[in-house]
């Protein structure tokens, strides 16, 4: 692997020491990693039986980071049928199905399903067992809620594409019910039986699955922790074909998240509120908007949401991308290195399989103003190691052909050993 300069490079931790030193290459050689296979294979598809294959996904509100594994598992299985409990897509985002129908469940129908679909999450269960699949050799689940949890015959192959296990009623619910503001009272005891019912069906539907695939190693142990189940890694797609190194970097900072609580970029506008001197530029859009920007110093531009042709242009040109939240992968960061952009990140999550401590960027160990500091101040010191042509191939291991390869190849060795077991 690449090997920096200087190794040895410590993770801040919030009082700007480091808490242990990682040398280079950690991360990359972490047991368990697969081995990503060269994108040099046929894909499309080789089952027999035209229509062989049923795609199920949970629901299609927008066009985001779970539709673009949707659109290459579309790629690889052309002639595949499309099941989603919704289907309200924008027509500007509608490209991706290549003109396929989206079969729906009755939850499309009911009274404000557009605007308030996440209401009709205890009726997710029981619409997403109505579908009838029998006419299919192979189902590939899209799950992040429900969705693997389709009924399959028994000479029916069902693969299930986990992005995550459901976070706000597993690990994640004690902040989930704090960001919504329902730790007490009866709005809490309602809101915590259904996420037991939903955790109840999620781990009883997962017997339902025949092979488990997940989109990290971070899901993988989520998927055991949950399911008892063994899961084949094969790391979402990334269009690192639509990025490529800069020139120059800037002297300003970028970071491109939906502005959501969990996404933590308050503590990035608090730690550059602390560091008047360097130069912070945020985009995106969400309900965290106008909170944001009020707490943004003279330092820190807010930009609210922006095309992609200027999120590249940012992303180029900045001295490095800032990642605070704990994702399940995190797409984002690996388009910044596509740009040859080092990433300061969080370590915990996807940031540690695909941020490389040392080589590709620095990780810090808590989520705190005072770390990510730490951890700026630490990048300004190494600094000078960061080659952007080693940070750029280093994102291509996650290309798009990369994916339709391993996926095509994965589904197709389950399909023919399913079918002589049979």
């Amino acid at each position: 692997m690449y090997a920096p300069s200087k190794p040895g490079i410590p993770i801040p931790d919030s009082d700007g020491r480091s808490i242990r030193s990682v040398e280079a290459g950690d991360g990359i050689a972490t047991p368990g990693l697969p081995v990503l296979s060269p994108p040099d294979a046929q894909v499309g598809g080789r089952l027999n039986g035209s229509g062989a294959v049923a795609l199920v996904h949970d629901w299609l509100p927008v066009y985001g980071g779970a539709e673009r594994v949707l659109e290459q598992m579309i790629s690889v299985f052309p002639e595949s049928s499309i099941y989603s409990l919704f289907d309200f897509l924008p027509a500007d985002q509608r490209g991706f199905l290549q003109g396929k129908t989206v079969q729906t469940s009755f939850l499309q129908r009911l009274p404000f399903a557009r605007s308030k679909y996440r209401c009709y999450l205890p009726l997710t269960p029981i619409a997403i067992e109505q579908f009838d699949l029998s006419g299919y050799d192979v189902v590939i689940s899209s799950n992040y809620v429900v969705a693997k949890g389709v009924i399959t015959a028994p000479d029916q192959l069902h693969i299930s594409y986990v992005h995550s296990p459901i976070r706000y009623a597993w690990d994640l619910q004690p902040t989930y019910l704090r960001q919504q503001s329902v730790e007490r009272g009866v709005r809490s005891l309602i809101v915590r039986l259904v996420l037991h019912y939903m955790r109840l069906f999620d781990a009883t539907s997962a017997s339902r699955v025949d092979a488990f695939v997940a989109n990290s190693r971070h899901v993988s142990r989520r998927i055991w922790k949950a399911y008892r189940r063994p899961s084949k890694v094969i790391y979402p797609p990334v269009d690192t074909d639509a990025f490529h190194p800069y020139g120059e970097k800037e002297n300003y900072y970028v970071t491109v998240s939906r502005l959501v609580s969990y996404k933590r970029v308050d503590l990035i506008v608090e730690a550059f509120n602390r560091m008047p001197d360097k130069e912070l530029i945020i985009i995106g859009d969400g309900p965290e908007l106008a909170r944001i920007r009020e707490a943004a110093g003279p330092n820190t531009s807010v930009m609210g949401y922006q095309p992609f042709d200027v999120v590249r242009h940012y992303m180029q040109r900045a001295r490095a991308f800032l990642f605070a939240a704990e994702e399940d992968f995190g797409i984002v960061a690996v388009e910044a290195q596509a740009c040859g952009t080092p990433v300061i990140a969080y370590g915990r999550g996807g940031a540690t399989e695909t941020v490389v401590h040392g080589e590709t960027g620095l990780h810090f160990s808590q989520q705190t103003p005072e770390c990510v500091v730490a951890a700026v101040e630490a990048f300004e010191n190494y600094r000078s190691i960061f080659r952007p042509d080693r940070i750029r191939a280093h994102a291509e291991r996650f290309s798009i052909q990369r994916f339709r390869t391993e996926f095509d190849r994965y589904v197709n060795d389950q399909y023919h050993q399913f079918r002589r077991n049979l």
